[in-house]
């Protein structure tokens, strides 16, 4: 099973929910290589609190500013190499990686979120959320990754249903799609039974050859 990386159509959208579904539904291993801010905790903490198995794995970069990995970084005299991150890559397999913000987020002066997503050779799962403006950034981001080559295994939409996730899914040309409902807080009651809900489908997804 190739490694999957949770990536979002922007900042915001649920990506760290959705990892935590994924990751508990295929028992993972999960990974965020590169965190800006955690005054309020780390992605990673927040994954591990609420999954009942699987290993969460350290950052590569951890970073205090909460902003462009490019900016925080370079507030602490780093340069994030991608060369680094793809060195320090677990093995564990299925893995979970989480990504920073959107495709399109620095991570140096010349690479990129979706340079990354190259680099490690995973394949994708994008995540949306429904708000004003959502649609465009949404097949934004899908049409980037046609271009680009990437593999997006699918859609997972999360929050209160939008009526429009199927016509996504098809303008975008990539059928397969799930959904999470919004909730205020997330614990590990919501995660596991969303996992139990999600995993056939995942697991049929990500078997295909």
């Amino acid at each position: 099973m190739n490694p999957i990386f949770i990536t979002g159509i922007g900042t915001d959208v649920g990506k760290t929910v959705v990892a935590a579904v994924v990751t508990e539904a295929l028992g993972a291993a999960y990974w965020k290589p590169v965190q800006a801010g955690f005054d309020q905790g780390t992605d990673t903490e927040w994954v591990a609190a609420r999954i009942s198995g699987g290993r969460v794995v350290p950052e590569v970069y951890k970073l205090r500013l909460p902003a462009s990995p490019h900016i925080a970084a370079r507030e602490e005299g780093v340069v994030i190499s991608l060369e680094k991150i793809a060195a320090a890559m677990p093995s564990e397999r299925p893995l979970v990686i989480e990504g920073a913000g959107g495709l399109m987020v620095p991570l140096n002066e010349s690479e990129f979120i979706i340079d990354l997503v190259k680099k490690l050779n995973v394949s994708v799962l994008l995540v949306s959320r429904n708000y004003l403006g959502s649609i465009n950034h949404s097949l934004l981001t899908a049409e980037v990754c046609r271009i680009q080559g990437l593999d997006v295994a699918g859609w997972i939409f999360n929050g209160d249903p939008s009526g429009y996730e199927k016509e996504i899914a098809g303008w975008s040309k990539v059928d397969w799609h799930q959904a999470i409902p919004y909730v205020e807080n997330p614990n590990k009651d919501f995660i596991g039974e969303q996992a139990r809900r999600m995993r056939p489908a995942l697991l049929e997804l990500l078997e295909k050859p």
